[in-house]
This record gives C-alpha cells, sequence and structure tokens, in this order.
C-alpha cells in the first residue's frame, strides 16, 4: 500500500494541516492501492502564500531560463514514463498499454510542443508598423489555480501547468482525488527538475473544499478547470466574487457524421474505437454517430460486427483491450443511462446492462451500441462518459448539421466523406471547437477547447500560452531607448 499524504508546497513535501486520509481504488479489483490525505483550506493558504511569494521573482526570470527548467522537467518526465504510465493504469484502471503510449505519452508530447511554442512565441511586439510607439506586452497573470481530471490526468496536468510557468506564472494544482497518484509523480518530477521553490505547488483535495477554496481565494488570480459542465460553472461562480480569470476545458457530445460516400467499414470502425477508447472515458468521444439513411442498415450491422470483437481485460495485462471505469460512481451512472437508452426504445446491437462474461468484480462495462436512436433521447443529449455509442440516421447534409448542433455541448466534431469540398462544408458548419475529417490525427500544439457548454478558452500550443498572459499596451515607446 503506498502512502502518499503529503502535499507538495514551497518546494518541498509538507504534511497535511489536518490529516483526513482517502483510499485510492484501484478499478480492477475495487480494492485499495494507496493512501492520500485531502486537503483543507488551510493548506490551500499554505500553497497560495507559497505561490506568491515566488512569483514576481519566476515572472522576471528571462524565456531562456524557463526553456531550460522545461527542458529539464522533459528529461526527467521521460525517464520516468514507466512509473507514470504504472501510476495511471492502478488509479484510473487504463491498459498498460494505452497508459503508456497514450495516457503517460501524451504528457512528454505536450510538455515538448509548449517548449516549441514559448521558443517562437513574441510576449512584445509593436502594435502595428504605423504605430511603433504603442508597445503591446503580454505578461504572466499571476498565480494560477489548477484542477484536472481523472479521466486523461497527464493529458490535463500538462496542458495546464507547463504552459502557465512557461508564461511566468506560478501554479497551484489539484488534481482529482480519485486518481491522484499520477499527479504525485509528476510533483516529484517538478522536484527534481530543480523549479525554483514555490513555482509550482500541489494541494490534494476534493472540489467543495480544496477546489472552492482555490476559486474563492483571492491570491489566485485565474483558474484553469477541466471537468464537467456543473462542476465548471460552480468554479466559475466561486471565482466571480474575486473576478477571477475562468479558463473552463468541459463536456462533450461530439457528433461523427457518416455519409455515404465515406468508406463505411474503416468510417465505421475507425469511430467505435475512438467510442470506446479509454473505455469511452473522453470528453471529446464521438458519442453520436450520425449515418446517412441509404447506409444506415449496413452502418449498424457494421457496428454490431465490430463491437463483437472488442475485447475487456485486466488493465496489468498488456494487449489492446479496454479496462474498467474508474470508480463506483461512475459504473453506477453508465448502467443508469444504458438502462434509459433500453426504456425509451432505443435497438440495443450490442453489449447491454450488466458486466462483461467473466467478470464479477471491479467497474467493467460491456462495450454498448444503440441502434434507432433519436436526439431527444436521452443517450443522445447526455453526456454519459463510458463505451457507449448512440447510432441516428440522417436524410441529408442539413439534417445531418442541424443533429449534429442540436446540443448543448461544442467540443468535437467528426466527418466521415471523401467529397473533400462537402466534408469542408460540414466542418466549417458544425458548432465545435475541433473538427476532424476521415481519421485525421490532432498534432500536439493544437487548440483545444469548445463552443457553448464546452467550455472557455483554448490549451495546447500558443492558445494555452495566450490563456495565461494579460495584454498591456504601453503608449509613448522609444524604441532607441536603452533597457
Amino acid at each position: 500500500m503506498l502512502r502518499k499524504t503529503d502535499f507538495f508546497i514551497d518546494g518541498k513535501w509538507t504534511a497535511p494541516v489536518t490529516p483526513k486520509e482517502l483510499e485510492v481504488i484501484n478499478p480492477a479489483d475495487e480494492q485499495p492501492f494507496a493512501v492520500i490525505s485531502l486537503g483543507s483550506a488551510a493548506d490551500v493558504d499554505k500553497a497560495v502564500a507559497a505561490a506568491r511569494r515566488a512569483f514576481d521573482g519566476w515572472a522576471a526570470t528571462s524565456r531562456e531560463e524557463r526553456l531550460a527548467a522545461l527542458e529539464r522537467l522533459l528529461a526527467v518526465y521521460t525517464r520516468r514514463m514507466d512509473d507514470m504510465a504504472k501510476a495511471i493504469s492502478d488509479e484510473m484502471g487504463a491498459p498498460i498499454k494505452l497508459a503508456m503510449e497514450a495516457q503517460a505519452a501524451c504528457g512528454a508530447g505536450h510538455i515538448k510542443a509548449f517548449i516549441r511554442s514559448l521558443k517562437s512565441f513574441t510576449f512584445e511586439h509593436a502594435l502595428d508598423e504605423r504605430n511603433p510607439q504603442e508597445r503591446i506586452v503580454h505578461e504572466p497573470i499571476g498565480v494560477c489555480g489548477l484542477i484536472t481530471p481523472w479521466n486523461w490526468p497527464m493529458n490535463q496536468v500538462t496542458l495546464k501547468v507547463v504552459p502557465a510557468i512557461a508564461a511566468g506564472c506560478t501554479v497551484v494544482l489539484k488534481p482529482s482525488e480519485i486518481a491522484p497518484v499520477s499527479s504525485i509523480v509528476f510533483a516529484e518530477m517538478m522536484e527534481e527538475a530543480g523549479f525554483p521553490a514555490g513555482v509550482f505547488n500541489m494541494v490534494n483535495g476534493d472540489g467543495p473544499t480544496v477546489g472552492e477554496a482555490l476559486s474563492r481565494h483571492p491570491g489566485i488570480d485565474m483558474m484553469s478547470f477541466t471537468g464537467s459542465t456543473r462542476a465548471g460553472i460552480a468554479v466559475s461562480k466561486s471565482a466571480a466574487d474575486t473576478i477571477k480569470r475562468v479558463a473552463l476545458e468541459l463536456g462533450g457530445k461530439s457528433p461523427n457524421i457518416v455519409f455515404a460516400d465515406s468508406d463505411l467499414p474503416d468510417a465505421i470502425a475507425r469511430g467505435l474505437a475512438h467510442c470506446f477508447e479509454n473505455t469511452g472515458q473522453s470528453c471529446n468521444a464521438p458519442t453520436r454517430m450520425l449515418v446517412e439513411r441509404p447506409v444506415y442498415d449496413r452502418a449498424v450491422s457494421l457496428a454490431a460486427d465490430y463491437a463483437a470483437t472488442v475485447k475487456v481485460g485486466n488493465p496489468a495485462e498488456d494487449g489492446d483491450h479496454i479496462g474498467p471505469l474508474v470508480s463506483e460512481m461512475q459504473f453506477n451512472k453508465v448502467q443508469g443511462l444504458i438502462e434509459a437508452g433500453i426504456k425509451e426504445g432505443a435497438r440495443v446491437i450490442a453489449g447491454g446492462l450488466g458486466r462483461p462474461e467473466g467478470f464479477n468484480r471491479g467497474y467493467y462495462v460491456r462495450p454498448t451500441v444503440f441502434a434507432d436512436v433519436n436526439n431527444d433521447m436521452t443517450i443522445a443529449r447526455e453526456e454519459i462518459f463510458g463505451p457507449v455509442l448512440a447510432m441516428i440516421p440522417f436524410d441529408n447534409e442539413d439534417e445531418a448539421i442541424a443533429i449534429a448542433n442540436d446540443t448543448p455541448y461544442g467540443l468535437s466534431g467528426y466527418v466521415q466523406t471523401q467529397d473533400k469540398a462537402k466534408a469542408q462544408r460540414v466542418a466549417r458548419r458544425i458548432r465545435a471547437g475541433m473538427v476532424q475529417i476521415n481519421g485525421a490525427d490532432r498534432p500536439y500544439g493544437s487548440p483545444f477547447g469548445g463552443y457553448k457548454a464546452s467550455g472557455l478558452g483554448r490549451e495546447g500550443g500558443k492558445w494555452g500560452l495566450d490563456d495565461f498572459l494579460e495584454v498591456k499596451a504601453i503608449s509613448g515607446w522609444d524604441e532607441t531607448a536603452a533597457g
């Protein structure tokens, strides 16, 4: 049993003001494998005070100094990739191959991308060539509170911590208490990389206590949150009294529009694989598959065939299977939504209620596909966050766009067609922050974020740096002056 009850504050591991231990559960066997402590408002006060003391000095460092620190972090992260993958697999049930090749690897990918972005970022420039005396300066916003989720732990930690410190900010991180061990490993990496005391701080805890204390704290200048829309609203309300900037990366119910002229077997297989990846626990998962009616029946048959090949297995074992959901709460939520789909008349063509055959413990679910869904059904409206796909027929392009945009969310969209002009036309009409055509990958450094209830702001690349910077206009600038 791991005991990791200290927090990382002011450059050292610090015992909580008032210990409140919490067992971290391995979702594969429902057994505790680690113990952490939940923090309090008093722990947040200590961390914020450390970050405030460190801010002026860190903000004054040169781009070269910050780049050197990030290069050291990348070296440590790369060397400890196995440790990171093991932590993620144990805490949230990611199969070890996925944990290594995607979950842990994306952290290194984001660090590299932010190093590239920092090297080329323009922190000062004239307004334009006609106004050389109007100087535009981008400065770090200050002390940032960062709240990250359990589903892609290092994806979100690196998308927040790295650009914040690259911009010259200092931070207090609150990772998810459900999957905190990977962030403890990350804090060890930050310590080894030699960042000055107080630049990076981490306090474990729950949302109503530590998250609320961060959001309300007058010493915090900005909150960056990733999680549910409900929790994002709570962070925004708590931050309002102190006029903080708030960046939010929230939920999604992303449409995947499959036209009749697409390579149908490839489109269906790719759509299901993406929907089921990480056991469906991804905010940008293509969970609504909209299929043009002439090929709808064939698409349903292909989806059923593909789903039957998806294996569920122990995350500790190598392979391409999917693992359990992260927690009992998530298991119960997904089961309830599958039941709602059945009651509302959707047709189950794969999976359904209960655990897969051969499993009597662990938060494993059956990869599930519903056909004959309409966009008013609960399973088409709510973010399920499990391996559940809803297939919806459409008759023409305009109807596909209408269904795709008929959602409170706007995170991602997907388009499958061999007509390049149509693909681009449809991509422009989808009201979402990201659209992928025919399985194209999103590179590191591309902006991640969405419209509507999917959030505010963008993470990744130069957009991620922008989120943590203030803009100052200085009039009367004389470029001939020294200094």
